[in-house]
């Protein structure tokens, strides 16, 4: 059956935008900056190679603690269904204020236009105040918490964070239910594999914007070898080559699949064994050393020939260094995202539900994943993809870490998130076990 091709209607020209402009952006991560690879001048569109914030420090003890007033789930703190929302303006004020991160959405070779919003007003004749100001999980839970715990407005109609951060919004009752049937998109095209997070099953309060893996990244060709295993980090010729994730929240789910564990059901038992196993090693000088987003000049240099690393950023790597694999072990990898949600006493909760489900168009979604390069939450913008007439563009399809195949799903697993009961102490045990 022939690929449907491009049509008219797509809000964005895939080749329309180039490299530069994202490259002389400001990093996405405020915790360790890293200087950005430098653009190739080709007509694939920019996003490669920006760092995560996957990969922003989310914590340790301190975290905890400073987070605990939301996390630990104070009555105070908490808002019932009945209190959420506010009268909603968006029938006589068409627009809405969207707070995103740093460098997650496309732009123009000016990096001052954003095509898929500018098209999005052209259709709706809403006006979409987009700011970047999520750096990062916790600074922003801090900025924000105020105001909901006292059943006040945030200013904000729509927000993207980390699903372990939205898992806290959830409970505490800070986000308000969306109306499916306003998003038939979203209804018909949401990834199944990403509908029911044990945190917010059915996704009634969450929409992802973007997703990825957390894998094993390595140059195959210094290291002389295939990895399959994560137990094969561990192996002699690899001491002090490898390097792993100094967020707790980021790490231990593939350290447990390596060990075997099943993370959408994880125990703290399992959490202290996994750390038990991974001591003597920090000890022994094996792992170089915990790190941010910065194990990427490392695996770049061959100082580190193999790490723990998130997908988006290993397609930047591979466009400059074809040695550089991503593995999705045998015994399976973390499938995050991060996700849409609506604060409660949002001003404008219908334009919002609006423009979540025109991301959710495959032909919209197509073009944001040709810009931002991360597992695409809408399966169904391959096909778009693959119909461009750009080759370039169009073998983004066929990119695994765009569009994993049906092997690399099975292998797949979205974590059961770290209880609020659970998290000091884990803290604890994580920040003495890797000194970070």
């Amino acid at each position: 059956m022939p690929k449907p091709s491009i049509p008219r209607s797509l809000p964005v020209d895939f080749a329309a935008t180039s490299r530069t402009s994202r490259a002389a952006c400001t990093p996405r991560t405020t915790r360790a900056r890293r200087d950005i690879f430098p653009p190739r001048r080709d007509v694939l569109p920019p996003g490669r190679g920006v760092p995560t914030r996957r990969a922003v420090l989310r914590g340790g003890v301190a975290a905890a603690g400073a987070l605990g007033l939301g996390a630990c789930g104070v009555p105070a703190a908490y808002v019932a269904p009945g209190d959420r929302t506010a009268a909603d303006r968006s029938a006589r004020e068409h627009e809405l204020d969207f707070a995103n991160w740093p460098l997650y959405i496309d732009t123009d070779d000016s990096g001052r236009r954003r095509p898929t919003l500018d098209a999005f007003t052209r259709r709706t004749g809403i006006r979409v105040h987009y700011t970047e100001e999520i750096n990062d999980n916790d600074e922003f839970f801090g900025k924000v918490s105020p105001s909901l715990m006292n059943h006040q407005s945030t200013d904000r109609d729509l927000i993207v964070i980390s699903d372990w951060m939205c898992a806290r919004f959830v409970r505490l009752g800070w986000v308000q239910e969306m109306d499916r049937g306003r998003q038939p998109h979203v209804a018909r095209h949401l990834d199944p594999s990403l509908r029911d997070p044990a945190f917010d099953p059915g996704r009634r309060y969450t929409v992802p914007w973007q997703s990825g893996i957390t894998g094993i990244a390595y140059n195959a060709r210094k290291l002389g070898r295939t990895l399959h295993h994560v137990s094969e980090l561990w192996d002699d010729d690899l001491k002090g080559r490898v390097t792993l994730l100094s967020g707790m929240d980021e790490a231990f789910a593939l350290l447990l699949q390596g060990d075997g564990v099943d993370i959408t059901r994880w125990t703290t038992d399992d959490f202290y064994r996994m750390c038990d196993r991974l001591a003597p090693r920090v000890r022994a000088g094996h792992i170089r050393r915990f790190t941010g987003n910065d194990y990427i000049k490392d695996l770049a240099s061959g100082d580190v020939l193999a790490c723990q690393a998130y997908s988006g950023d290993v397609i930047q790597l591979q466009a400059d260094n074809p040695d550089i694999r991503f593995l999705v072990p045998e015994e399976g990898a973390e499938l995050w995202a991060e996700s849409l949600m609506i604060p409660d006493r949002a001003a404008h909760k219908r334009n919002a539900e609006r423009l979540i489900d025109y991301y959710y168009e495959p032909e919209v979604a197509a073009a944001l994943a040709a810009w931002v390069n991360y597992v695409c939450p809408v399966p169904a913008a391959r096909d778009v993809l693959a119909a461009s007439k750009d080759k370039e563009t169009a073998a983004l399809a066929e990119d695994p870490l765009i569009f994993p195949d049906d092997a690399t799903r099975r292998r797949l697993a979205i974590a059961r998130d770290i209880t609020a009961r659970e998290r000091p102490e884990l803290a604890r045990r994580w920040s003495g076990t890797t000194g970070v």
